[in-house]
């Protein structure tokens, strides 16, 4: 099973015992291969068209939804709190990949958009939550293993990696 593989199922799980399907989705983000995963699996899902989240937190308006995922893409905003906010839906499954102490945040080397201005600790994903009106209601942590040999990849084994979560909007 690829490094893909196991995330994509970990995060199917998880959104299927937070949200059954059928449920209509916005996934923030443009379409990807987990969109499809969601939509094979009985969800209706919209995606936003790749705007800057942090000059327009509004697109999160466009559309009445059940709920809203946010899959890895807070880490590449500069303000998730707007965003956050914004969200008009009164659920959301969100993830992000947690700060390790053994490695540096993620920049792209080819992909000028593709970079972590934050890798949170799973406390200040919470409280960023908390902070912009969300009540979590699950959460679940796993590992990032990879095939490779070394001492940081034998921390990958042991240390969580990805931080998911389950919010409603509190009144």
């Amino acid at each position: 099973m690829s490094f893909h593989d196991r995330r994509y199922q970990l995060t199917l799980k998880f959104l299927q015992e937070a949200l059954p399907a059928p449920a209509t989705i916005l996934d923030l983000g443009t379409k990807n291969a987990f969109s499809e995963i969601m939509k094979e699996n009985g969800y209706t899902v919209l995606n936003t068209d790749g705007e800057d989240l942090d000059l327009l937190p509004e697109v999160v308006k466009k559309h009445q939804v059940d709920a809203v995922t946010a899959f890895e893409i807070f880490e590449h905003l500069i303000a998730p709190f707007n965003v956050l906010r914004a969200i008009e839906s009164t659920k959301i499954i969100a993830s992000i990949p947690l700060n390790l102490w053994f490695a540096k945040a993620y920049q792209s080397k080819t992909e000028e958009w593709d970079r972590h201005y934050h890798e949170f600790e799973d406390w200040q994903f919470d409280w960023l939550m908390q902070k912009s009106g969300w009540e979590i209601k699950k959460a679940e942590k796993w590992t990032s293993p990879i095939n490779k040999i070394g001492f940081r990849p034998i921390l990958r084994k042991f240390t969580p990696r990805y931080y998911i979560v389950y919010a409603e909007k509190q009144a």
